[in-house]
């Protein structure tokens, strides 16, 4: 039985011997992959939010280890615009060579081709997966006024008080959106929707009680929960976030279908050759196991969870069935 910890050059030394390989499969074989980064070239780094925000700053931090662990210049650009796909529109006609890449939330890819009418990408066909790089629930959050601890005492206000509950959302067809939807839809309240051009006015309005309610970012809910003027009811994931270990899942709380976890992935433009993808998965990989990165992400209530391409491309195939199973089971028709 031939050993399975044979090298490939020499597993193509054998093939050459045998007359197997032609001569420019040999000479492809035999050429190293190229090194990545090389001295004088620069690796964009592009973040479809505006700077300042959890994603930005993740970005940053990533950039900047690597440019201390190889010399390069990484630098990261922020293109914000139609629903974040400016930024991936620009990665997906780049150049396959490794110096641009995205760093990016999960709607762009297995949400938006669900949600909007006019998606000028396809998230499968036009990128190349290099690795996941953090999980990060929205948390269901209210305003302190409400005389509520979880979710199923929400529902229970709700029901008490029709069409008084008001819901934030940063946009029709975000997360926050849909899952104010599929919420409302499983436990049978009627809920009004108010959307906001981003993040930041719904926290605001949240935060001055001018709206009861709102799925957050789970950084961005912690921080304004130690502030005492809102609460967080319920988790929208699989398990508890660890930077708030009392707040329940919906799951545990008896309402099933909310635990789609939200994640950040990096990805290159397609066609990129296998082998400077396993080269620059392996930096990155690196990078997102460091400790202090770790423990910053951690911080923000984010989990690193670096993986392999092949991990990564399952995980949008997952994601994409179940969040279009989700928004065809609320109904929602692309804007």
């Amino acid at each position: 039985m031939v050993p399975l910890n044979i090298s490939r050059r020499r597993v193509g030394g054998w093939l050459a011997s045998a007359g197997l390989l032609g001569p420019s499969a040999l000479l492809a074989q035999q050429q190293p992959a190229p090194a990545w980064p090389q001295p004088g070239r620069t690796v964009r780094f592009l973040v479809p939010l505006a700077a300042g925000g959890s994603l930005d700053v993740q970005t940053r931090t990533i950039a900047r280890r690597m440019t201390e662990l190889f010399g390069a210049q990484v630098l990261v650009e922020n293109k914000v615009g139609a629903s974040m796909m400016l930024a991936a529109m620009e990665v997906a006609k780049a150049q396959p060579d490794g110096y641009t890449l995205l760093y990016a939330p999960s709607s762009v890819f297995v949400q938006n081709p669900h949600t909007l009418q006019n998606v000028p990408y396809d998230g499968f066909r036009d990128f190349t997966p290099i690795t996941l790089a953090a999980r990060g629930p929205l948390v269901l959050t209210v305003h302190q006024s409400l005389n509520v601890n979880t979710a199923r005492e929400l529902v229970a206000w709700a029901k008490a008080n029709p069409g008084k509950l008001n819901f934030a959302n940063f946009g029709n067809g975000t997360s926050s959106h849909i899952y104010a939807t599929a919420f409302a839809k499983a436990v049978g309240i009627d809920v009004v929707h108010v959307p906001y051009k981003g993040t930041a006015d719904a926290v605001k309005d949240l935060l001055e009680g001018r709206v009861q309610a709102y799925f957050d970012a789970a950084p961005t809910a912690i921080q304004n929960a130690q502030t005492g003027r809102i609460k967080m009811v319920a988790v929208a994931a699989p398990n508890r976030v660890k930077a708030a270990p009392d707040v329940q899942t919906f799951t545990e709380q008896g309402i099933p279908g909310l635990d789609l976890t939200s994640w950040v992935a990096i990805v290159g433009p397609a066609k990129m050759p296998p082998e400077l993808v396993a080269r620059i998965n392996a930096a990155l990989v690196q990078v997102l196991n460091s400790p202090d990165v770790r423990d910053f992400y951690a911080r923000g209530a984010w989990e690193t969870s670096p993986g392999s391409p092949a991990d990564l491309a399952q995980d949008m195939r997952v994601a994409y069935d179940r969040w279009g199973a989700m928004i065809k089971a609320i109904g929602f028709e692309k804007q």
